[in-house]
């Protein structure tokens, strides 16, 4: 028996490496345990939008009915390959964290049991099924107006079941605010199914230092600086004035029988819509407007300036223009 015993113990110490004498008391950050929770929660959304990916091409809502059986099912993979086999979660990997045994009397490190794993793992991912599925399991209970249950007391029944689940909810949403509050006063458990099963998020490693980068900081505060200084330089542009100072650089006068006929083409539509001039008017450049969209244009900005050419617009004024009508014999 002695043999026996000290073998195990060699076989403990073996599986846990060097970290094996990490001080369980040692307090964890409640920052690293809620990074950790936020981390997971970020693995199961990417491996849902990843399995969500492999139906893209099927008919659209084929997953719909079953996706919170899906959810759950992900979940558990995720459980059964991070959680059961390391008594860790990817996120506490990340941030050199794993589970301890609460409920062990020695003072040094011990892992979870499998009943406890098997515990946080119904805890964390059950309430979540049910709250998905709570809309449909009156029907799938069978308390449905078409069952031997007469009509009228039917409806009783699910009102009553559709309160108490109501009830429920509010009991545990309540329990977790006040487990929450206990967690930031004391540093354990952030989450009622830890206190609940006795897992306590501890170092894995001896004396992890928690690393703060600002480099994300830094990034976000010089674009929001950058934003603003945009904000405030865009309205003193003139966007109109410029554009049209670019495009006669580029493009150059035309010159001889090409600007006539481009001169001629001027005048068959508003050079603010586009469209043929409804009562065209003219603001003191070669370009006609309509009437309506140069009086509102000017309206709203003071300096309207010609989009075409760049000149300042005066007062608008009627053009006379001579129609030839060609009659069909």
């Amino acid at each position: 028996m002695g043999l026996g015993s000290k073998n195990n113990q060699k076989k403990t110490a073996g599986n846990h490496g060097p970290d094996f004498d990490v001080n369980p008391q040692t307090p964890v950050l409640r920052i690293s345990q809620l990074d950790a929770l936020e981390l997971d929660s970020a693995l199961e959304q990417l491996v849902w939008t990843q399995f969500s990916l492999c139906f893209q091409n099927c008919r659209p809502g084929l997953l719909t009915p079953l996706e919170p059986e899906l959810r759950l099912l992900l979940h558990l993979l995720l459980w059964r390959f991070t959680l059961y086999s390391n008594s860790a979660t990817v996120g506490q990997s990340l941030l050199s964290l794993r589970y301890h045994s609460k409920f062990s009397l020695s003072p040094r490190y011990r892992p979870l049991s499998p009943r406890q794993k098997l515990g946080l793992a119904v805890l964390t991912a059950g309430p979540r099924w049910l709250q998905e599925r709570s809309h449909s399991l009156l029907p799938c209970l069978g308390l449905s107006s078409q069952g031997s249950v007469p009509e009228r007391d039917s409806g009783l029944l699910q009102e009553g079941l559709r309160k108490a689940l109501t009830l429920v909810s509010g009991i545990i949403k309540f329990t977790n605010l006040i487990n929450f509050l206990g967690f930031l006063r004391s540093g354990r458990h952030p989450i009622l199914a830890e206190r609940i099963t006795g897992a306590q998020a501890v170092f894995s490693k001896p004396n992890v230092a928690r690393d703060v980068t600002y480099q994300y900081m830094n990034r976000e505060l010089l674009w929001h600086g950058f934003a603003e200084f945009l904000i405030f330089l865009l309205p003193l542009v003139n966007t109109k004035k410029l554009k049209a100072t670019v495009l006669s650089v580029l493009g150059g006068k035309p010159a001889g029988g090409e600007g006539a006929r481009e001169g001629q083409e001027l005048w068959k539509e508003c050079g603010l819509c586009g469209e043929w001039p409804t009562m065209p008017h003219t603001v003191g450049c070669q370009h006609v407007f309509c009437y309506y969209c140069v009086k509102s244009h000017s309206i709203a900005d003071p300096y309207l300036t010609c989009p075409k050419c760049g000149a300042e617009a005066g007062n608008p004024t009627l053009v006379k223009m001579e129609v030839e009508m060609i009659g069909r014999s």
